[in-house]
């Protein structure tokens, strides 16, 4: 079952998606999507690049973070019901929890696959499961104490997912020291202990956040596998210096990257030369400033790439 990076369908992630569609495909993974907009058409264009790549993909049928909390607006609803019924590896995937943390009801969907968040008395998905007149599968479990060990093992005789957000959310200045951390082993472990496939929450960690605003400072995280630690995933911070003010996002960018590209053009070096890392050694090179939200985008581009190499 692979690997399933869950992306929320903000505009970056969508474009992101779509644009490495076809490596996606190429990877055997399967994105999984948390609508968080209610315009459709960013989500469709995403969806159709998928399908016409060939690849497998999860949307949350009911989003438990955003504006679409209250539910789905009917035309995406429609629009992926008719994507799933044309069996080409769009589904729906059923999520247990809710933005306050209480436990919502399993809506009434032929949803194929349940998303643990939280603890769930387990006869309650057996009663869906017996209502719906099918089983779900897979199970995907959020790897927290809502949803240990414990609780994972009354789905033990289902396809099962693991998915562990690895990226430490703080605030982009925090990102001084340590400049690496541990992110993931999870793509070495995830067989050993009973699971079928595994995911993370890319650069952008599980915290939802829809707040803008001025930066105080730049922060550009990278991923690479460090050999000498067997082969687990790290996360490179690269921070602005000018971080007392909100002025200048272009010059924090810009020093942001210089240090992304020493890094990477020192010798032995682990960041893989990825399609986005080149193109932010461009962007150095065209001293060009494409704003945040772009470079976000390259970032999520980069945690593709290199997973597609594992």
């Amino acid at each position: 079952m692979g690997y399933h990076p869950y992306f929320r369908g903000k505009s970056n992630e969508l474009i992101c998606i779509k644009e490495q569609a076809v490596l996606i495909a190429g990877a055997r993974m399967t994105p999984i999507i948390e609508p968080v907009r209610a315009d459709l058409r960013p989500l469709k264009r995403c969806l159709d690049a998928l399908a016409a790549a060939g690849s497998r993909a999860m949307v949350i049928a009911n989003p438990g973070c955003g504006p679409l909390v209250a539910g789905l607006p009917p035309p995406i609803k429609k629009y992926i019901d008719g994507l799933v019924a044309q069996n080409i590896g769009i589904s729906w995937l059923i999520r247990q929890g809710s933005a306050a943390g209480h436990a919502a009801p399993i809506p009434q969907i032929q949803g194929d696959a349940f998303l643990h968040d939280r603890v769930l008395d387990p006869s309650a998905v057996v009663a869906a499961e017996v209502q719906r007149g099918r089983r779900f599968a897979p199970h995907v479990f959020l790897d927290s104490k809502d949803a240990g060990v414990a609780y994972r093992a009354n789905f033990n005789g289902y396809p099962r997912i693991l998915l562990r957000d690895g990226f430490k959310k703080k605030k982009n200045a925090e990102y001084v020291a340590p400049v690496i951390e541990h992110f993931s082993d999870l793509h070495l472990t995830y067989a050993a202990v009973g699971f079928q496939g595994y995911g993370d929450f890319l650069s952008i960690g599980e915290e939802f956040s829809d707040k803008g605003g001025p930066a105080y400072a730049v922060a550009i995280h990278l991923t690479f596998v460090d050999p000498t630690q067997g082969g687990a995933v790290f996360i490179r911070h690269y921070v602005s210096d000018t971080n007392d003010t909100a002025d200048d996002p272009a010059l924090k960018f810009k020093e942001a990257l210089s240090k992304l590209v020493k890094d990477v053009q020192a010798v032995g070096s682990l960041i893989p030369r990825t399609n986005a890392v080149n193109e932010f050694m461009s962007l150095y090179r065209r001293r060009h400033y494409p704003g945040l939200g772009y470079v976000k985008k390259l970032t999520m581009q980069h945690h593709i790439e290199l997973m597609a190499t594992i």
